[in-house]
């Protein structure tokens, strides 16, 4: 069986945008695949996070992964930071990374024009998530589109290090969904939904209550027009909409375009509102079942001593070709 790996950073309560570009697309594949799923708690501390909110909202996540319909009889689930070898194996791959690749990564670039006293961990932080994937040769990481330079960069690291040193990873491939990966704000369409953005308005959050969500949607920006058609250049609002709903429906987008031909846009928003509080209500109503249990901690031991003993194989591996022996 064919193995697949994603993990989300538990800066905070996730959002709808990652619950249909990262969860959604797991809880699928994980009857497909072997599955690999981890907080990337390591990822979120390149910039400043308060400790006892980290500690809090890794937990919340892992509740919240479980809760969207992750089973953790088909998945090994880990937190990235209880296995060194992530970071032993990453410190061997960025010594075979050179600074170009990392400076040309759009996040980087993006951040660090925002804030001049970044940390060196944000410009190698790629590195890592490379490391991430390559620890357990994964064939397919899903991501959305804005994400897939990392899995190329990861399999540049890998075909180079194969070539220096011998055959010793799998290169990665990303599977990108067709429709609805990429959710944008409601607010400003033509950025991503972020839990990071400075106005939430415009980002739905897993636990917002059902009046908030609601909201939300029926404040999100559309056009002058009245025609609900999707056209991502010329009416970005009402295109995003659609995307939203087909991710809660299963419809395509031709399916949307005619079952909404005669109606207005306040009808079309009052219906994805309809359709994502339905979902997102039964996800709130099994997190707070979960949230307290101790079997959280017997998930993450298991997928600790799991992926701990297969990415210590790699690292030592790794070591003994790079010349780390006596």
């Amino acid at each position: 069986m064919k193995k697949i790996l994603t993990g989300l950073q538990p800066t905070g309560v996730i959002t709808l945008g990652n619950y249909i570009g990262a969860i959604k697309q797991m809880v699928k594949y994980q009857d497909q695949y072997d599955s690999y799923l981890f907080v990337a708690d390591l990822h979120a501390i390149t910039i400043p996070q308060d400790k006892e909110q980290l500690s809090k909202n890794t937990r919340d996540l892992l509740a919240l992964y479980l809760a969207c319909g992750v089973d953790p009889k088909k998945n090994k689930i880990y937190i990235q930071s209880e296995n060194e070898y992530h970071t032993n194996i990453s410190w061997l791959l960025e010594c075979n990374t050179y600074y170009g690749e990392l400076s040309r990564m759009t996040q980087f670039k993006d951040k660090s024009r925002k804030n001049a006293n970044f940390t060196t961990g944000l410009l190698t932080y790629p590195v890592l998530m490379a490391a991430d994937i390559l620890a357990y040769d994964v064939d397919y990481v899903p991501v959305g589109i804005d994400q897939k330079q990392h899995v190329e960069l990861a399999r540049d690291i890998a075909e180079r290090f194969n070539k220096k040193y011998g055959e010793t990873f799998k290169l990665p491939e990303a599977l990108i969904s067709s429709e609805g990966t990429k959710i944008m704000d409601l607010v400003t369409p033509d950025k991503k939904m972020s839990k990071s953005s400075e106005s939430q308005k415009g980002v739905i959050r897993l636990l917002d209550d059902e009046k908030t969500i609601r909201k939300k949607i029926m404040g999100a920006t559309t056009d002058s027009e009245t025609v609900i058609k999707y056209d991502p250049e010329n009416k970005p609002g009402i295109s995003n909409l659609i995307n939203i709903y087909i991710s809660f429906t299963g419809k395509t987008i031709k399916e949307v375009e005619e079952e909404f031909a005669q109606k207005t846009y306040g009808e079309f928003k009052t219906k994805v509102a309809d359709v994502v509080i339905e979902e997102i209500s039964q996800i709130q109503k099994r997190y707070n079942e979960i949230i307290n249990n101790n079997e959280l901690d017997k998930i993450l031991d298991e997928g600790r001593e799991f992926t701990r003993k297969i990415a210590k194989k790699k690292y030592e591996d790794m070591k003994y070709k790079m010349g780390f022996r006596r």
